[in-house]
């Protein structure tokens, strides 16, 4: 077999497997594109269905139902669902999250006072009467600490969407404040008199070498000026040596 012959020979093997590495990738691209697709779902609508019966449609389906909240409703009865996330019709991916919020049913509650009672004491009553407590922020507030000053829903409500009482607490008063006065360049000794007469103290002191002058004078200060303190303040200065 001549030179030519052989090459033409290769050229044709050359040839054919880059055809059929070519169908080999367009065939595998295309079980990828219908093994992804095949693998949707529509999303059912689960509104007004139970619980349970929600559960099992959505197992069904491959996905995974979440219940992120219960509130009352007087539209859905109690276990129903009442909110859905995606909407219905949605195309999902086997293994996604739908997540629901179930109703309670109409509110048999009356949401008792709780101001003035203390954070636990509103806790106690909030769950004798059906309730949770839901958020607690604790804000500085004349009067004893620890007391609900504020809550919501509002007592006696009637229309309640939520089982949870949200609660505003007191921290007691509020610590008091100064802005920081300004030392550097004063002699460390009157300085920490000063500080130590009004209730602060002097923490460290770190000395500086320099090049003459007087010894003792605050060169750095920290808190530095103008910034806020509180009576637990402590200082630190850095003073010529």
């Amino acid at each position: 077999m001549s030179v030519r012959d052989r090459v033409r020979n290769l050229f044709r093997l050359f040839l054919l497997f880059t055809v059929l590495v070519a169908v080999a990738l367009l065939t595998a691209i295309t079980t990828i594109r219908l093994t992804i697709h095949g693998r949707q779902e529509s999303m059912p609508n689960l509104v007004g269905t139970s619980l349970e019966s929600a559960q099992r449609v959505t197992s069904g389906l491959g996905l995974e139902l979440l219940v992120e909240d219960k509130l009352y409703s007087t539209q859905y009865a109690a276990n129903q669902i009442a909110q859905q996330m995606p909407p219905p019709g949605t195309r999902l991916k086997i293994g996604q999250h739908v997540h629901v919020l179930v109703s309670l049913g109409p509110p048999q509650v009356s949401v008792p006072n709780l101001v003035g009672a203390s954070a636990r004491a509103a806790r106690i009553t909030a769950i004798d009467r059906g309730l949770t407590v839901g958020d607690v922020a604790v804000v500085y507030w004349p009067g004893d600490p620890n007391q609900v000053v504020a809550q919501d829903p509002p007592p006696a409500t009637a229309e309640v969407r939520s089982p949870a009482v949200n609660l505003l607490v007191s921290g007691g008063e509020a610590p008091a404040a100064y802005l920081c006065p300004q030392f550097i360049g004063q002699p460390l000794a009157q300085v920490r008199r000063v500080l130590e007469k009004n209730g602060f103290r002097v923490e460290q002191v770190t000395p500086v070498n320099t090049n003459g002058g007087s010894t003792g004078i605050i060169l750095t200060q920290s808190p530095p000026a103008g910034s806020k303190i509180g009576p637990d303040t402590a200082f630190s200065f850095q003073v010529t040596q």
